[in-house]
């Protein structure tokens, strides 16, 4: 006979087994988002969610009962909640866990009321789409008297599978790349592993530590070696081939297939007489031959990847020892806070030292390649001695953590100026006024970073395709604020043709961040190509140091 009922002890088994699910899962999540970037990271997001909940489940031990298991599922979730779809996982298992934490054993009945209190108001071929699929199903199974509670469990994910193969016939979007939605899959396989585990399948439950952006302007150790555990080659390799013989598509792609079979994250384009070409490799002296025998190398650029996170580790150690010792040695009375403070999230060393000279007070690294959850962002305020931050998200995708930790913010008043954008995020502290009020500057800042139009240049990691534009793994693309601009083979072309996309007769000024794989002088060129194209507009060049993005771009 089956089980009917759940308790505490079951409850947790089958939480932690549906986080383990999502774990094993991460990577394959990540590859459903629909832009095909190098920074998609739905799965990362919610894996990481989960598993801060995951450790305070763990921690309880298997004497827990039901409302200690639910605190610790609701406050973990919560305070590690990363990206938006992280948050509302969070926020789905907070409703979740509000109906059942006083009772002893969850009944069908009391499954499904919690299934219900879980949803929200849905965007239609979303994450929310799946929850209330699933919802409506657990009510209409009791609504018929279902009373076998393996019948009730499958019966709802199989519902919810179902929904989820639905999702691109409600997103055009997703239907177009050929994907169904990355968020409402990662809640499937939470779902799907809660299931094995109430079946009595044999689960590994160990887990990695969650980690955690940390202080200031570098990650956390932790974050660090979980990087390092995951680096499956080790050698990030580059170097431009300045070709002395014909070098046509099928060339390419025969180079390309080759750099597949003995590395990852490759880049391979060709243009005029030279090809500029990026792979991660355990073995750069393979690569290097085969580009050999297509002309002479230049440029060339090899670093060990695992040795750099080692120093990294080493550096963040000795400067946690020395933030450690430092209140020791000085006994310094606290001084009185400010009325207004600044908080950014930001990346790459350039773009940080311009938030630093704009009077941000307190640098939060993440945005595009790791979104900090809403504990980092509740550290950071802490930090900083003011009556009212302001904190910037900079990425459409940490707002919803900003405002939960905004929520969360008791002792100080949190405003979050909803900046999608690193270019936005400077325009608003730009246009701060001191002697205005917390509510003047609030609605000021909003309304100036919506005169400001962002682009960004980047590679595409496989095939799809977005807005009618098909897209090889290895172009670059040029994204807007609401879609991609631009798509092709040359970095200066595509950026070239996104600027394009965004001037209007109105525009007058254009600035361009570039990251950490230009070189000042192609950037330098690339601004005489833009002063050209636009005489009517100044031509602002900053050095960024962003990854992954080789420009950031704004019009105003």
């Amino acid at each position: 006979m089956s089980l009917q009922k759940i308790d505490a002890k079951m409850l947790s088994t089958m939480f932690l087994a549906g986080a383990k699910n999502l774990e094993n899962k991460k990577e394959w999540i990540n590859e459903l988002n629909v832009f095909p970037v190098p920074d998609g990271d739905t799965g990362t997001n919610m894996t990481m969610t989960i598993m801060s909940a995951a450790k305070e489940v763990s921690a309880l031990g298997n004497s827990a009962d039901m409302e200690s298991i639910c605190k610790a599922i609701s406050s973990g979730s919560l305070r590690g909640a990363r990206g938006n779809s992280g948050v509302i996982l969070s926020q789905l298992f907070r409703g979740f866990t509000r109906r059942i934490k006083e009772e002893e054993i969850i009944t069908i009945p009391v499954l499904a009321d919690a299934f219900d209190k879980a949803v929200m108001k849905p965007k239609e071929g979303t994450i929310l789409t799946v929850a209330r699929g699933a919802s409506e199903k657990a009510k209409e199974l009791v609504e018929s008297g279902t009373e076998d509670m393996e019948t009730f469990l499958s019966a709802v994910i199989e519902h919810a599978r179902y929904v989820l193969s639905q999702t691109p016939e409600m997103l055009p979007v997703l239907k177009q790349a050929g994907v169904v939605d990355s968020g409402g899959q990662g809640l499937v396989e939470v779902l799907s592993g809660a299931f094995d585990a109430f079946q009595g399948k044999e689960i590994d439950l160990t887990f990695t530590a969650p980690v955690s952006i940390g202080g200031g302007v570098s990650r956390s150790a932790s974050l660090e070696a979980q990087a390092e555990a995951d680096i499956k080659f080790g050698y990030c390799t580059e170097f431009i081939i300045m070709l002395n013989k014909t070098f046509n598509i099928k060339s390419e792609m025969d180079f390309k297939a080759y750099l597949e079979s003995i590395g990852d994250s490759i880049v391979c384009v060709a243009d005029d007489d030279v090809v500029k070409v990026h792979v991660h490799t355990n073995d750069p002296g393979l690569a290097i031959q085969k580009a050999l025998k297509y002309g002479a190398l230049s440029n060339l650029k090899i670093d060990n990847m695992r040795l750099e996170h080692q120093e990294k580790l080493f550096k963040m150690s000795e400067k946690e020892n020395a933030s450690k010792q430092q209140p020791e040695a000085e006994n310094k009375p606290a001084e009185p806070p400010k009325d207004y403070g600044f908080i950014a999230v930001s990346v790459g060393d350039g773009i940080n030292e311009i938030f630093k000279s704009l009077g941000v007070d307190y640098i939060i690294e993440g945005g595009q390649t790791m979104n900090p959850s809403t504990a980092d962002i509740l550290d950071a305020v802490e930090k900083v001695n003011a009556k009212t931050v302001f904190i910037l998200p900079n990425n459409k995708n940490i707002i919803l953590a900003a405002n939960q930790a905004a929520e969360l913010t008791t002792e100080k008043d949190l405003l979050v100026i909803p900046t999608k954008t690193i270019p936005q995020g400077i325009t608003a502290v730009i246009n701060f006024m001191p002697e205005q009020s917390a509510d003047e500057n609030e609605e000021n800042m909003i309304q100036e970073i919506a005169n400001v139009s962002t682009g960004q240049v980047t590679y595409a990691v496989r095939d799809t395709v977005i807005d009618d534009k098909e897209i090889k793994k290895g172009d670059y693309m040029g994204i807007g604020d609401k879609g991609i601009l631009s798509v092709g083979t040359s970095v200066n072309e595509v950026a070239k043709a996104t600027i394009a996309e965004m001037v209007t007769d109105d525009s007058e000024l254009i600035s361009i961040y570039y990251g950490s794989d230009v070189t000042e002088e192609d950037a330098e060129a690339f601004r005489a190509i833009v002063e050209e194209t636009h005489p009517s507009c100044d031509v602002e060049l900053q050095y960024g140091g962003q990854p992954i993005y080789y420009y950031v771009m704004s019009v105003e």
